[in-house]
């Protein structure tokens, strides 16, 4: 947008109402919500991937939060993702020290998104995962799914979830493991080998 006459200013920026958001990227993650383990914890896994349209292409304005309980099965109940400094307000982030089992974490320019954390242990009857919250552009409302890691495949198969889907769809839950402690976990939002969605009521 440009302005004329004498007191003009020149070329203006874009104002939030001339643009098309929400700009989950922006505000919303924070330093440091990738690392859900504790640095230089010896058990750290990454969990990575693409977030795809239905046309197969990468989303690079997305949002992932993360959740998981710590390899024993049990939520962590502690602060420690997004701490702040009582006196000065300011972000302190995490204290490097507690598993939060809670992550924040935007796609790069590629729609790449990342997070380093513990394998989660069974709970009950669910086999091993880690819940996540779609964010992205297009999205009217946030998506949840679940990301399963391969290994007991008795557990996998009892897991009540799974148990309902069909193997090409139970397939679009569970990660591929990849060399050097690493999982590759790609979300579809639509269309061909879309990602399975979760509904709460």
């Amino acid at each position: 947008m440009t302005r004329t006459g004498t007191s003009s200013p020149g070329p203006v920026p874009p104002t939030p109402s001339q643009t098309v958001g929400p700009f989950y990227g922006h505000a919303l993650p924070f330093p440091g919500g990738e690392d859900v383990a504790p640095l230089g914890h010896p058990d750290t896994i990454t969990v990575h991937g693409y977030v795809l349209d239905g046309e197969g292409r990468p989303l690079p304005d997305a949002l992932l939060e993360v959740w998981g309980p710590d390899p024993d099965g049990n939520l962590p109940a502690v602060d420690g993702s997004m701490r702040r400094d009582p006196a000065s307000g300011g972000f302190l982030g995490r204290n490097g020290v507690e598993f939060t089992g809670f992550g924040r974490v935007r796609t790069d320019a590629d729609g790449h998104w990342y997070v380093r954390t513990l394998r989660p242990g069974a709970r009950g009857r669910n086999a091993p995962c880690l819940s996540v919250c779609v964010f992205a552009r297009g999205l009217l409302v946030h998506l949840f799914t679940r990301i399963y890691l391969p290994g007991d495949e008795a557990v996998l198969a009892a897991d009540p979830l799974l148990a309902r889907l069909d193997e090409q769809r139970r397939g679009t839950l569970i990660a591929a493991r990849e060399d050097g402690g690493a999982y590759r976990f790609d979300i579809r939002l639509q269309g061909e080998g879309e990602t399975v969605f979760l509904e709460f009521r």
